[in-house]
């Protein structure tokens, strides 16, 4: 088997999603920023982030027995390309109105739910056919996902400074295509087991295997616990810290990226060693470095320098933590339940982010800054060590392929 066949697909996949990914992130900066200089009101910027979120959720949940059935890199394609043609029209309307960056942004939301949970879908049958441990693929994976954090939004700012926010709009629709043409190149053995039954019956099937599983139970929650908690940090209690020390947005966003960028790091070792590191004191410890050091740093009022240091670590231990959890998540879940229970997971992990701000507003409101961030360091760090204890670490045989994978024929079928 030649190389370039055994890493085709999962070349392909990680072109997909990185250009997918950078240009979510481009417009994670690009469209609040419209909106704000448009309408002058943070409540619509907040409305309009709120119409991405909910569908992205709500048709990302629903979506698991459609990717049990039919090809997930056809999903992932049509996805990615009706996000770049939504946002073309927005680039070419010059200042649209707010009805029409609600609609735009909800149909990105919803094209980029399903999409984004094809390309996780491919994650393991691409590794497979690679010939590589499944960390080595979640490790990739969550080193490109970081690398677009800390790329997409420094591009975004970079665009709108210098060359007006339709520049970056036309940068975000020129890579979502990119990741559709890409998307639909990828190939690989599956043989697709969507089970008997209607849409809703396999969409109950996918909830019920989910609550049946104990560590996959676990992780969940820890998930949304540690999302909603961290929703509220970045979009509240960080900014109030940073303002109340005499710093500006500018520290905000150099932790962020120092986060980010260390992560990529760590998830590149993890995926070279990740295979031979043990799962449970891996994650205890990425873990406990990468959420709870963040507010522990802010709440002892630490000097800038030593907060934007503490954030490098931290970011160190989350790369090194989640390929752990993404490969154990992979395994526990049969070939023919993929879809359904991943994007299950990851509606549950979404749930939270967009009342995570509204409660750090409330918390910070009733008990101050310093209490505030000591609560959810206490919070967080309940939240991450529960799964220490509840989940089954060790290793399972793959179940991630319904039948063992051939060597690759001139024409594979697609995922």
């Amino acid at each position: 088997m030649s190389p370039a066949r055994m890493f085709g697909p999962l070349t392909g996949l990680l072109l997909a999603q990185g250009s997918a990914l950078t240009a979510n992130r481009i417009l994670l900066v690009t469209l609040p920023w419209l909106v704000l200089t448009s309408t002058g009101s943070p409540a619509q910027t907040g409305l309009i982030a709120t119409c991405q979120v909910v569908p992205f959720v709500v048709v990302q949940a629903l979506s698991g027995p459609l990717l049990d059935r039919v090809s997930a890199r056809h999903v992932s394609a049509l996805g990615d390309l009706a996000s770049a043609c939504a946002i073309a029209v927005l680039a070419l309307s010059g200042t649209p109105p707010i009805w029409m960056l609600g609609v735009i942004a909800a149909v990105v939301g919803a094209a980029d739910g399903p999409a984004t949970a094809a390309k996780a879908v491919m994650v393991p049958v691409a590794t497979a056919a690679a010939g590589q441990p499944l960390e080595r693929g979640t490790g990739i994976t969550t080193a490109v996902e970081r690398a677009a954090t800390a790329a997409g939004p420094a591009l975004a700012g970079l665009l709108i400074a210098t060359q007006g926010v339709q520049t970056a709009l036309r940068l975000a629709a020129t890579l979502f295509f990119l990741a559709a043409l890409t998307g639909l190149a990828i190939t690989a053995h599956r043989r697709r087991q969507a089970g008997p039954g209607g849409y809703f019956q396999q969409l109950r099937e996918g909830a019920d295997f989910l609550h049946a599983d104990t560590s996959l139970r676990a992780i969940v929650a820890m998930i949304v616990a540690s999302n909603f908690i961290d929703q509220a940090f970045l979009t509240v209690l960080l900014p109030v810290w940073a303002r109340d020390h005499g710093q500006g947005a500018e520290l905000v966003g150099l932790a962020i990226s120092a986060f980010a960028t260390a992560s990529v790091g760590t998830a590149l070792i993890t995926a070279w060693i990740g295979n031979r590191l043990p799962r449970k004191h891996t994650y205890l410890i990425g873990f406990t470095i990468s959420g709870v050091s963040r507010l522990v740093v802010l709440a002892c009022g630490a000097p800038a320098s030593v907060v934007l240091g503490v954030f490098a670590v931290a970011g160190l231990g989350s790369g090194l933590v989640n390929p752990i959890i993404s490969a154990l998540t992979y395994e526990r879940v049969p070939a023919m339940l993929q879809g359904r229970v991943n994007t299950l997971i990851t509606a549950w992990a979404w749930s939270g982010i967009p009342f995570g701000g509204l409660a750090g507003a409330a918390l910070l409101s009733a008990a101050g800054l310093t209490a505030s961030l000591w609560c959810c360091s206490a919070a967080y760090l309940v939240a991450v060590l529960r799964p220490g204890w509840r989940v089954q670490w060790h290793r399972r045989p793959d179940r991630t392929r319904a039948a063992p994978v051939p060597a690759p024929e001139p024409q594979t079928a697609s995922v």
